[in-house]
């Protein structure tokens, strides 16, 4: 019976560990303090006059980023959904690993486009937000430009 119990707890904390997130590797601390808290969202296929949001956090050390912009208008459905870990900070860039899920009327049949896997937003010239940097939209040949801007 208690290596029963043994077994359970161990099995149970392994299993804990193996979902625990990695921390984010930090490079610059103040792009780290930029990036965390609540940010404009936008897909410009969506809207370039109303953002979304998205929020960075931190949990110990492993910072986090969701967020969501949804098109305006009754019948609107084109949106745009971000949800993952962020891997790693640099003083112009962040790498992100997770989900970024786009759906607009006129692309991919108004179906949702999704992508899963690594991500850089960068900082390119005197730009005032982070772009996505794998542009092209894997569903259809067009060019998607996801930002996060600074707050």
């Amino acid at each position: 019976m208690n290596k029963i119990v043994v077994l359970s707890v161990v099995i149970t904390a392994l299993a804990f560990g193996a979902v625990a997130q990695e921390r984010t590797a930090v490079n610059n601390a103040g792009a780290a303090r930029m990036l965390l808290g609540r940010h404009r969202l936008s897909l410009q296929w969506v809207s370039w006059d109303y953002f979304g949001l998205a929020t960075v956090t931190n949990r110990r050390g492993a910072y986090s980023i969701r967020g969501e912009q949804k098109g305006r208008g009754r019948g609107n459905m084109d949106l745009l959904k971000i949800d993952g870990v962020v891997t790693s900070i640099d003083a112009k860039a962040f790498n992100f690993r997770g989900t970024i899920i786009t759906r607009v009327s006129h692309i991919n049949g108004g179906k949702p486009c999704t992508r899963d896997g690594e991500f850089t937003f960068k900082i390119t010239g005197k730009r005032r937000y982070w772009r996505l940097q794998q542009m092209d939209n894997p569903c259809e040949p067009v060019t998607d430009y996801v930002d996060i801007y600074f707050r």
